[in-house]
């Protein structure tokens, strides 16, 4: 296993970082050109956007918990090159309807889940195969590493993905991301890693479930943890409704301007992801996510400020405030959670994560959409700022995560 100081001499490690950079590059590209795929090309109404943003989620919903299952049971590379192979395939349909004349609202929505459908298998055996390539006392490195990369590919996919709506349309603009996909799960493909499927006798799958989420639900932090997430990422599903009305019909802002603002918010993910690990080193996981769920709490009530004119940069500003939070935080938690749960149960334990934080957020792209109806956009951008506000009270009042603060686990 890779010491501290040797991490970057890792070969699998490095090709993983690599295939991460460029799925998270498409991803991007993806979080611009889908919507404006719904909101430009075909027309698509308020509500009509929020069941896009639930489609994108949904998976997390229906098959997050059986995910782990397998996660566990199985090696997970070929699990994640399976998925970066599925999305790669969903995604290219788009362009070839567009240019068949026959792209639809129905097609977005099959394509979106079907995307959602692969990122919940490659989220959840991604997070679960780090152990295997990184040893336990470089997780917060290499998990940081991630959301710098993450981050990084915030920064500069949104603009692409705007510049090539406004050049060459929105649904060939996703031809972007499918070619990502592909050249990741050929880099995947490459890695070599010691891998150890869980061994145990297995049992069926109901109970395999129950493990996992007994696990999270019976442990205290990861219980918190979860809960907090439940709570961002039922506001994230209002953020993905708000966001492009606000700035494309509200703002009437172009493509190009659309993707240059969302780039500019990561900013905040790349600095938070360089300092993350700097963070944990002194303050411990607790400390991190006690001091990121604080200023990302606050910061959110900038953003609210948003108006036309010089104020619009109200907006990337303060997104990028939070987002930097956010990333100390989850990276504080991240490695919490790799770190004290056994590898038998890390791909259960990361899907019944997942399941219980992700599937809040169809929620939240409904209601959003169904608000956005109701209500305008500004008083929209209200209530998805004092949802994030609230959702990352739990962290700061809580005993337990205070308790933490100097400890490393």
């Amino acid at each position: 296993m890779p010491t501290k100081q040797s991490i970057w001499r890792n070969t699998a490690f490095q090709r993983m970082v690599g295939a991460d950079a460029l799925s998270q590059f498409g991803t991007q590209v993806t979080l611009v050109a889908l919507p404006l795929t719904a909101l430009l090309t075909l027309e698509a109404s308020p509500f009509q956007l929020g069941l896009l943003t639930a489609a994108e989620m949904a998976a997390f919903l229906l098959i997050g918990l059986p995910a782990g299952v397998w996660a566990d049971r199985l090696r997970r590379r070929p699990i994640l090159v399976a998925a970066d192979a599925m999305r790669a395939v969903a995604l290219l349909s788009i362009p070839l309807a567009a240019f068949a004349g026959v792209l639809s609202l129905a097609q977005l929505y099959v394509v979106a889940l079907i995307v959602g459908v692969g990122t919940v298998f490659f989220d959840v055996a991604h997070m679960s195969f780090v152990p295997s390539i990184v040893d336990r006392d470089d997780l917060p490195r290499g998990i940081g590493t991630m959301e710098t990369l993450r981050s990084g590919a915030w920064l500069a996919g949104p603009g692409l993905g705007g510049w090539l709506v406004q050049v060459f349309t929105a649904p060939v603009a996703l031809l972007a991301d499918a070619i990502t996909y592909a050249c990741s799960a050929i880099i995947l493909s490459t890695i070599r890693a010691d891998e150890r499927p869980d061994s145990q006798q297995r049992r069926n799958l109901r109970a395999e479930v129950a493990e996992g989420l007994r696990y999270v639900l019976g442990h205290r932090v990861l219980r918190l943890i979860a809960m907090v997430g439940a709570l961002n990422m039922l506001a994230n599903g209002l953020w993905a409704v708000v966001q492009p009305l606000l700035l494309v019909r509200e703002l009437d802002l172009g493509a190009g301007a659309y993707g240059l603002i969302v780039s500019a918010t990561g900013v905040g993910g790349v600095v938070g992801g360089v300092l993350a690990p700097k963070i944990i080193d002194r303050y411990g996981n607790g400390g991190a996510m006690y001091g990121g769920a604080v200023l990302a709490g606050l910061f959110p009530l900038l953003v609210g400020f948003t108006a036309d004119g010089w104020r619009v940069v109200l907006y990337p500003v303060g997104m990028a405030l939070t987002v930097a939070s956010a990333i100390v935080l989850n990276v504080g938690q991240g490695s919490y959670r790799q770190a004290v749960t056994p590898d038998h149960l890390r791909g259960r334990m990361n899907a019944s994560m997942r399941f219980l934080m992700w599937s809040a957020m169809p929620v939240g792209g409904i209601l959003g959409g169904l608000l956005a109806e109701q209500l305008s956009v500004w008083t929209l951008l209200w209530v998805a700022c004092l949802a994030t506000v609230v959702g990352h009270l739990p962290f700061i009042v809580s005993p337990w995560i205070r308790a933490l603060r100097a400890e490393q686990p």
